[in-house]
């Protein structure tokens, strides 16, 4: 009967626990959460005894991905060792049948497609905060391609919530470049393969492929690190994997702010843990600006 109770409450309450997964000694619990009319999905993984006031890494997917994030991205385990939560959200389907975030590609506004992702963002990390007791300072957000592209607009959109953003294999949309103005100075590191035929390095101004026009990376990149006041550049050869791994770091900035770009010479678009441990990297320049 015990039993029983606890699993219609579970369901009564809208949240699935996972069994403890390998990537991680915690625990990942599965919720849902309404914005204008919108049903979003998120998973949120809490280490063993995480205390309160803890620091909280939002992680977007790429777009039209179906594989449980936590299996993909490694931050698991990273959350261990460095005592953070990490949530993932999972973006509605869009026209196509496809999991994404509303990021302004040329398909969806040919559709006239539009949802407020930034504003259901702006709730999900207040529900957090609130609920579990996570840090109003240390937030963070990181996301991979369609992710990348969201982390770069929530850096416009929102940078009163989040300390730092990391987009991996992401751009800058052309019209978040003409339309957008940076309200405030956000630490950024991207990581990008010069190989991507997807994300490409040198961008896309005929949107030749689709998705729209976007800037080249190292402009974009440039972008953050002009709003940031950096002053010089320094550069390192990261320890080999497999693809050479260039880190130009923006250093100097308003704040102490540094801003980087880990070019992966002949890389790809993928999640690039062949070539860097991807979420340890990622902690590494978050931790620069823990509170």
């Amino acid at each position: 009967m015990k039993h029983i109770f606890t699993t219609i409450l579970l369901l009564c309450i809208n949240i699935f626990i996972y069994a403890q997964e390998p990537s991680g000694s915690g625990i990942t619990t599965e919720h849902t959460l309404k914005h204008k009319g919108v049903e979003y999905t998120y998973y949120l993984y809490k280490p063993q005894n995480l205390p309160p006031d803890a620091p909280l890494v939002l992680v977007f997917h790429g777009y039209g991905v179906t594989t449980f994030p936590s299996e993909v991205y490694g931050f698991n385990p990273v959350a261990d060792k460095y005592g953070f939560a990490v949530c993932y959200p999972t973006g509605p389907q869009d026209f196509k049948e496809q999991h994404c975030w509303a990021v302004g590609y040329a398909f969806h506004i040919d559709e006239n497609w539009k949802r407020d992702d930034i504003g259901f963002t702006r709730k999900l990390v207040k529900t957090l905060q609130k609920e579990h007791k996570l840090s109003h300072h240390n937030v963070f957000v990181t996301g991979h391609s369609n992710g990348g592209e969201m982390s770069y607009l929530l850096a416009y959109e929102a940078p009163d919530i989040f300390a730092a953003v990391a987009p991996i294999a992401g751009l800058t949309m052309e019209w978040m470049y003409r339309e957008l103005k940076p309200s405030a100075p956000v630490p950024l590191l991207e990581i990008h393969g010069t190989e991507d035929v997807v994300s490409k390095w040198n961008g896309d101004p005929s949107n030749k492929d689709g998705w729209g026009s976007y800037i080249a990376v190292p402009s974009a990149v440039g972008l953050w690190a002009a709003v940031n006041r950096c002053t010089h550049e320094e550069r390192e050869i990261l320890p080999l994997k497999r693809n050479k791994v260039i880190a130009h770091r923006y250093v100097n900035g308003t704040n102490k702010n540094q801003v980087w770009l880990y070019e992966i010479v002949g890389g790809a678009h993928a999640w690039p843990d062949k070539d860097i441990d991807t979420a340890e990297e990622i902690w590494k320049f978050f931790s620069l600006y823990l509170k």
